[in-house]
């Protein structure tokens, strides 16, 4: 599969296609999966949760809060699925985004502060919600292309793939020039343009219940996730092996901080800079196999400005490995 990059979206994109996004929200009972489908009495069908994308929303923000009008349940984001493309009857194309999700703990209590509240879809949307098994799911649905999802999330079930922790890299928002900064490298700070780009990832850091947040000590990299820390309550972790000083000294070392944070049993997102991105990337290449969905970066600069990596790991330790990797930007991204 191709890789995962996204923009925020709108109801109605640049090139006229109508974007939404929702989620297969998955549980075991018993040794099996159980998933939960919608009912929508306009259209008398049975669907994944799912909507439109609103104006300047996040694809991945959109997903968890379309889930949580339709099903009444906060749900953490897993590993992207196949989007779905098709006609709707007014003649317009639409592009459904689908991710794996599971419903939240109290792990995931300070990701969930910061997500906007949502009222429960009314009944004239949604007049029903049943979980049922994974069989069940794929009968019920009254669109067989939705069922393409579906069988990509019971092969990664199957393989011991679906349930996975996110560790998310971000490249720091857009900074001042270094040549109109006279202060030390150290704190040059980011551009009303980065301080937007800093924004923006909140909601997609949110979605996929990021619960720990490490970074480079310099300025325009703290400043870049210092938003999220902020509104979520979260602890910074700052690690010297992050900045550009360091990495020039000992590029191995950065790449050490990747490797704990992938065994690590925390969803994290890790701030540092464009020329540390060859060592991180390295090593979460390490983690990747030639299943896993999606591709790395292959080339400088890895990361525009204010952009996230999300690699979805399995297993921890020596045994982690990357399931998948996708790309979220911001509305106010530079390169």
């Amino acid at each position: 599969m191709a890789a995962v990059e996204t923009a925020p979206g709108a109801a109605l994109n640049g090139r006229g296609v109508v974007e939404a996004a929702g989620a297969l929200v998955w549980r075991e009972r018993d040794g099996r999966l159980e998933l939960p489908v919608v009912h929508r009495p306009r259209y008398k069908d049975w669907s994944w949760p799912k909507g439109k994308v609103d104006p300047g929303e996040q694809l991945p923000a959109a997903a968890v809060r379309e889930v949580a009008e339709e099903i009444d349940e906060q749900v953490v984001l897993g590993v992207p699925l196949p989007s779905l493309r098709y006609t709707t009857s007014d003649g317009r194309t639409k592009r459904v985004h689908y991710w794996a999700a599971r419903c939240a703990t109290d792990d995931d209590a300070a990701a969930l502060t910061v997500r906007p509240q949502v009222e429960r879809a009314p009944l004239e949307e949604i007049d029903d919600v049943v979980w049922v098994s994974a069989a069940t799911a794929g009968e019920l649905l009254t669109r067989r292309a939705d069922r393409a999802p579906l069988e990509t999330l019971l092969t990664l079930w199957e393989r011991g793939r679906l349930a996975t922790r996110a560790v998310v890299v971000a490249r720091h928002g857009r900074a001042q020039r270094r040549s109109a900064w006279k202060g030390g490298e150290e704190t040059r700070p980011l551009t009303a343009q980065g301080r937007a780009q800093a924004k923006a990832l909140v909601p997609v850091l949110a979605a996929f219940g990021v619960g720990e947040v490490v970074t480079s000590p310099w300025e325009r990299c703290l400043s870049t996730v210092v938003p999220y820390a902020e509104r979520t309550g979260l602890p910074v972790r700052t690690v010297d092996a992050l900045t550009e000083d360091a990495f020039k000294a000992d590029p191995a070392a950065s790449a050490r901080v990747v490797e704990e944070l992938l065994s690590s049993p925390r969803d994290v997102v890790l701030s540092t800079h464009r020329p540390v991105l060859r060592s991180v990337m390295d090593a979460v290449g390490e983690g990747t196999r030639r299943w896993t969905i999606g591709a790395l970066p292959e080339k400088d600069p890895w990361l525009r400005t204010g952009e996230a990596l999300i690699a979805h790991v399995t297993g921890s330790g020596a045994a982690a490995r990357v399931v998948a990797v996708e790309r979220h930007r911001g509305a106010a991204n530079g390169d």
